[in-house]
């Protein structure tokens, strides 16, 4: 049987998006984002992290600045009982198959994973996650924006991560 995966974006789900955090001292995890894998691991799906991190190709830190902050992430999750299956990253600023919008860190999951798409989450906070989700052809694609012209109907939207933790309590 198939496996059915939760995709999280990072920056802005997972921790608060200070704009190209690669030092631990500046990880700031999300609550509610605990409670939320806790929810999703209960239902035996596999977690995932699949992340733009366009700060190394630019120069701002490096390849191995990203992993010691992986590794770091990854085992504050443990400490709580939550596996990250693993941590896909797109260090590249354009033109990649990896980049979101694009599907391509998804697609890696599927097939090393075999996973089931259509009956996987994906969590984002920018439209790029809806869109790499969608082409994935995720089940449920939920966004993290308080933008209110960031209106679709092919993902469900919230303000944060604490409303949609309410909607999913509610709902699965």
């Amino acid at each position: 049987m198939k496996a059915k995966a939760l995709f999280l974006d990072r920056d802005g789900v997972i921790n608060v998006d200070k704009k190209y955090v690669h030092k631990i001292e500046d990880f700031e995890f999300f609550d509610e984002i605990f409670e939320l894998c806790e929810l999703f691991l209960k239902k035996s799906y596999l977690i995932f992290v699949v992340t733009n991190q366009s700060g190394i190709a630019r120069g701002y830190y490096t390849e191995s600045d990203f992993q010691k902050l992986t590794s770091f992430m990854c085992a504050e999750f443990l400490k709580r009982g939550i596996k990250i299956s693993k941590v896909y990253h797109c260090p590249h600023l354009q033109g990649c198959s990896c980049r979101k919008p694009e599907a391509g860190m998804l697609l890696k999951a599927k097939a090393e994973f075999d996973i089931n798409m259509s009956e996987s989450t994906m969590i984002g906070d920018n439209l790029s996650d809806m869109q790499a989700g969608k082409k994935a052809g995720l089940k449920d694609l939920f966004l993290l924006n308080e933008d209110e012209s960031l209106k679709d109907d092919f993902y469900k939207k919230f303000a944060n991560l604490a409303q949609l933790l309410a909607y999913l309590k509610g709902n699965k």
